[in-house]
C-alpha cells in the first residue's frame, strides 16, 4: 500500500474532519464499503434506488466531500455515487497504482460490479477527470455519458504552478489559504460562504497531512481521444492556474465529435457553479 498520509496521527484528523462532513451531508444517503483487488473503496450514496445512475469522481488532495454542493440537485433525479478515489485522502484504501496503466479501469470495474451496474453516467474532476477519461476510453460500454471537470490527461499542468505555491505552504494558516486560493481559483466571496469556508478548512488540513503524488499526469494521445463517441461535456475554466485549459478546449473540440466543451473565462481550476450545466447535460443524454 502506499503512503497517502505523513503520519497516523494525521489521516486520524483528516478522516475525522470528514466524517463530520458526511454526518452533515445534505441529503439522505447511505454510505457503502465495496470490495475491490485495490482493497476497500468507500462510497456515498443519495437519490432514489431506481433512478438512473451517476458516478462521482473527485479530484486530488480531497474527498467526495467536494461533491456537497452538487449531490442536492443531481440526487433528484439519479442515484448518485460519490466514490472516495483509492490511494487519495478519503475512506477508500491507500492503493496508488500507476496512473498511465490499466489498474485504475480494473478497479473501477470491480466497483460497477458491487454496485451491480452495467451502464452509468460518469463525472470526474481534475485527477477524477483523468480517471473517468482513462475508463470511458479503456471501457465504452460502461459509460452512458462522460462530464469532465477542468480534467486531467487532456491539457498540459502548468509548469510554473508548484514553484507558486510550495512556498505558501510554509507560511501556516494564511499560507494554507493563500494556497488554497490560487490551486482552486477561488475568490474571496467564494472563500467567505459557509460552504466556502468548511471546504477551504478541509482543503488546508489535507494539504498539512497528505503525501503529494510525485508522478507526473499522463497524457492521453489523439489516437486514444479519437476513440471516443460517447455524450461528452467538458467544463474548464480560463483562469486555470493548475491546467492549461485552452489546450484542453482544442484538443477535445479537434479530436472528439461527440464533445462539447463549456469553457468559463473567469472560472479557476475549482469549478463551483456546474450543477446545472451538468445536470441539463445529462438530462439531454436520456432523451437522445
Amino acid at each position: 500500500m502506499a503512503r497517502v498520509f505523513w503520519s497516523d496521527s494525521g489521516r486520524q484528523e483528516v478522516h475525522a474532519a470528514y466524517r463530520a462532513i458526511l454526518r452533515d451531508w445534505p441529503v439522505a444517503h447511505e454510505e457503502l464499503r465495496l470490495p475491490t483487488r485495490q482493497g476497500e473503496t468507500f462510497v456515498v450514496a443519495s437519490g432514489l434506488p431506481d433512478a438512473p445512475p451517476l458516478v462521482l469522481l473527485h479530484g486530488g488532495l480531497t474527498t467526495s466531500a467536494m461533491w456537497t454542493r452538487n449531490v442536492p440537485t443531481w440526487s433528484k433525479e439519479f442515484r448518485v455515487f460519490a466514490v472516495d478515489l483509492i490511494g487519495e485522502a478519503g475512506l477508500s484504501a491507500p492503493a496508488r497504482p500507476s496512473l498511465g496503466s490499466e489498474a485504475y479501469a480494473f478497479w473501477l470495474d470491480d466497483v460497477w460490479r458491487e454496485l451491480g451496474l452495467r451502464q452509468a453516467a460518469l463525472v470526474g474532476a481534475s485527477l477524477g477527470g483523468l480517471l473517468a477519461l482513462d475508463f470511458a476510453i479503456r471501457r465504452p460500454k460502461k459509460v452512458a455519458s462522460l462530464v469532465l471537470l477542468a480534467p486531467g490527461g487532456v491539457g498540459r499542468v502548468r509548469p510554473g504552478f508548484l514553484l507558486k505555491v510550495a512556498p505558501l505552504l510554509f507560511l501556516g494558516a494564511w499560507g494554507h489559504r493563500k494556497a488554497h486560493a490560487l490551486d482552486m481559483g477561488f475568490d474571496a466571496r467564494e472563500q467567505a460562504t459557509p460552504a466556502g469556508q468548511t471546504f477551504s478548512k478541509f482543503f488546508a488540513l489535507v494539504q498539512r497531512h497528505y503525501v503529494n503524488r510525485m508522478t507526473p499526469l499522463p497524457t492521453f494521445s489523439d489516437e486514444q481521444l479519437r476513440t471516443l463517441r460517447i455524450p461528452l461535456l467538458a467544463i474548464v475554466g480560463g483562469r486555470d492556474a493548475l491546467l492549461d485549459s485552452d489546450e484542453t478546449r482544442h484538443r477535445l473540440e479537434t479530436l472528439v465529435p461527440s464533445a462539447r466543451v463549456a469553457y468559463l473565462a473567469a472560472a479557476g481550476h475549482g469549478l463551483i457553479d456546474t450543477t446545472d450545466l451538468v445536470v441539463e447535460f445529462l438530462r439531454t443524454c436520456r432523451t437522445v
